[in-house]
């Protein structure tokens, strides 16, 4: 049996082009899984294989691999960091013990690192930071370490520090052993000398030493009692107390180097050995009802447990659809049968294989705490658990944000469409975020994303890989509608027509809920006027009529509906007749309540150099955008605003165009706002236009 306590499953994630793909490469050559390092602008990392992502030199999928550092395994996820890819980062630290976060020099902590920081924070991941890039015009070490505690409300641990800035970084001192690391000028990560402390910095390292250390020993009130009283800790007891610190969030060591120019990968990779948790160092999984309930048990991370795994990832390639998995407790062998608990069907497993990026190396098993990739299975999704048939158990499902962006396609040429049909469903298995639907009236096939990016990148998809040609319709917003006045009223359902009828009568409220509350059902009904059995057929009613408003047909949100009273017949009445009730009753009062038509509102993040700050800001206001807030950096501001999407279309380029390329932003869905009377009278015009056409 494999030690787990010499197991790391981590990912390294960051903001887009901070340089996570570049330090995953060194990681991999310094272990000796690859010879030669493939550089992500010439379109070779190792990670980046599709053909998108060479192109572009950007990740788009995480890419899974292993490797060996100082007799410890590695499971590396390489994660995406462009915010219409974000999916990727949340369901990789879902199943992930420890993470690297990336942060640029010079950049700092920029939007994205903000969004990962967060989901990594909801997952409670241990995290190392390394500050990348700082052989770059403009990097400070310093000042992105106080980035970290102000705009994250992080604690770094400074473990380095860097020996000379932009051009004259050399290497960075080690404050636990007090030596320097100094590379020499040939890019080749392994030439590099081991020396005394330069003695312009003995001063700071002894600052930052200290304060290292009285951090470290409030994890141990034994050691910091001695360290009072005069006593030096040794190494052994600071390390158990940096690692102890950082499994429990406390902090989080933080290193500094350029992955590019091949200076401090080393003590990322020492670090990620000495202070990150193993698997059974993290709290286990917990375990759910088939209503996604918690049960109060969880996936204990033991190979002679009976089987618990989830599917994180499904991606298809040129040999089948791959499966990847986090393997919880158990073990999983080639040829055994598992439960998917969510089809409720068992499978076979053909292939186990370990990834390496595009290469896959054959297993015959594996067991708790590994991350591997299973070939052949048909019916699963991301996010189904598989387990042993004779003990079954659900684990904690991932949840993933809804799409804010459609566009209509349909194939070039008629025998396209089957084609069409196949790759669309083979994608949708691969990413959650991304959704397929056949509006039923036109017949179009409409696509949902996360961006216009994430999009556009699909369509590629659908050329290249598919050999799918179509044509691509103008972005739709995801627009809803919702209502502004309380209206009391009543509605009774009658039929009559041979035999046993259908009668019920309600009495209710429609009010507007709370913004974000989505649909609201309660009753007040008391005296069995109208009789319990029947609440849920009204609550039905109405929640299915809320898929469909009264002004252009988007879904009513934040409506709260309460029954106050009603009437029955002992013989007539059902379930049916209260269900058919409430559904009049939405058709007769919805247009009472003053709907109104509300959109999306993108939390927009733009960082533009200084001398373009007016034309920025003057072009959100035209954007209908709410300026937050802005903050002055070294080379840029940052700007934080709230638009709708509607006017974000084509942004990108409008903002190059004002910076002389030299912009860029992300965003992502923050609320609904109402529409102004002038859009949303456009917005449902174009509705009935397009509606008419059909």
């Amino acid at each position: 049996m494999t030690d787990l306590s010499h197991y790391r499953n981590i990912g390294i994630f960051a903001h887009v082009d901070a340089g996570k793909t570049t330090t995953t490469e060194r990681i991999l050559k310094l272990t000796g899984k690859i010879h030669k390092i493939g550089e992500v602008h010439d379109g070779a990392a190792t990670t980046d294989f599709m053909d998108q992502e060479q192109e572009r030199g950007i990740t788009i999928q995480s890419a899974a691999t292993s490797c060996e550092w100082n007799n410890h395994r590695l499971n590396i996820i390489d994660t995406p960091g462009h915010v219409d890819f974000t999916i990727e980062v949340y369901r990789s630290l879902k199943v992930l013990d420890g993470g690297v976060g990336v942060f640029c020099g010079s950049g700092g902590v920029e939007p994205q690192s903000e969004t990962n920081w967060r989901y990594a924070n909801d997952s409670e991941v241990a995290r190392i930071i390394f500050v990348n890039k700082l052989d770059r015009l403009g990097a400070d070490f310093y000042r992105v370490t106080k980035q970290v505690e102000d705009v994250l409300g992080a604690n770094p641990l400074v473990m380095t520090l860097p020996i000379g800035t932009e051009d004259d970084f050399i290497g960075v001192v080690d404050l636990l052993t007090r030596k320097a690391w100094v590379w020499d000028d040939s890019g080749d990560p392994l030439k590099y000398e081991i020396q005394d402390v330069p003695a312009d910095m003995a001063d700071d390292v002894e600052t930052w030493r200290e304060q290292l250390i009285e951090k470290a020993l409030e994890e141990d009130d034994e050691a910091m009692g001695k360290y009072l009283e005069g006593e030096e800790p040794d190494i052994d007891t600071i390390k158990a107390c940096i690692r102890k610190g950082t499994i429990a969030l406390n902090f989080f060591p933080t290193y500094c180097g350029s992955a590019f120019k091949n200076k401090g990968v080393q003590l990322v990779l020492n670090a990620v050995v000495d202070y990150l948790p193993c698997p059974t160092e993290v709290k286990p999984q917990p375990e759910v009802d088939p209503e996604g309930n918690p049960t109060g048990k969880f996936a204990e991370i033991d190979p002679d447990k009976p089987l618990r795994a989830l599917a994180f990832k499904i991606m298809d390639d040129r040999f089948g659809a791959l499966t990847f998995i986090r393997i919880y407790s158990g073990r999983l062998g080639k040829g055994t049968n598992v439960l998917n608990t969510f089809t409720g069907k068992t499978e076979r497993i053909g292939r186990i294989v370990e990834m390496h990026a595009e290469e896959r190396i054959e297993l015959d098993s594996a067991q708790a705490g590994d991350i591997v990739a299973v070939l052949g299975m048909k019916n699963i999704q991301t996010g189904h658990t598989l387990c042993d048939p004779k003990f079954p158990a659900t684990l904690e499902p991932m949840v993933f944000p809804d799409p804010v962006i459609s566009i209509a396609i349909s194939p070039k040429d008629k025998g396209g469409s089957e084609k069409m049909g196949v790759a669309l469903n083979k994608m949708t298995q691969e990413d959650p975020s991304f959704r397929v639907e056949t509006d039923e009236e036109s017949g179009e096939t409409i696509l949902k994303g996360m961006g216009e990016l994430h999009l556009d990148i699909k369509i590629d998809i659908l050329k290249r890989t598919h050999g799918v040609e179509v044509e691509v319709g103008k972005p739709q917003v995801a627009y809803r509608e919702t209502i502004t006045k309380l209206v009391e009223d009543s509605y009774t359902h009658k039929k009559q027509s041979g035999g046993s009828g259908q009668f019920g009568k309600i009495d209710y409220t429609v009010e507007p809920g709370e913004p974000g509350s989505g649909y609201e059902f309660k009753s007040v009904v008391t005296g069995g006027n109208v009789p319990r059995e029947f609440w849920p057929a009204v609550d039905k009613g109405f929640r299915l009529s809320m898929e469909q408003g009264v002004l252009a047909g988007f879904p009513c949100l934040d409506v709260k509906v309460t029954l106050v009273d009603g009437s029955f017949h002992a013989v007539d009445s059902s379930a049916i007749a209260f269900e058919i009730a409430a559904k009049g009753a939405y058709r007769q009062s919805i247009p009472k309540a003053g709907p109104q038509l509300i959109e999306p509102i993108m939390k927009v993040d733009v960082y533009t150099p200084e001398d373009h700050v007016g034309d920025v800001i003057g072009d959100l206001n035209r954007r209908r955008g709410m300026i937050k807030s802005q903050e002055a950096g070294v080379a840029s501001v940052r700007i934080k605003a709230d638009v709708p999407l509607s006017e974000m279309f084509g942004y990108i380029g409008d903002l190059r165009t004002m910076t002389s390329g030299r912009g860029q932003f992300s965003m992502e869905f923050s609320h609904y706002l109402p529409c102004p009377r002038n859009v949303a009278d456009e917005v449902i015009k174009e509705v009935e236009e397009r509606n008419a056409k059909k």
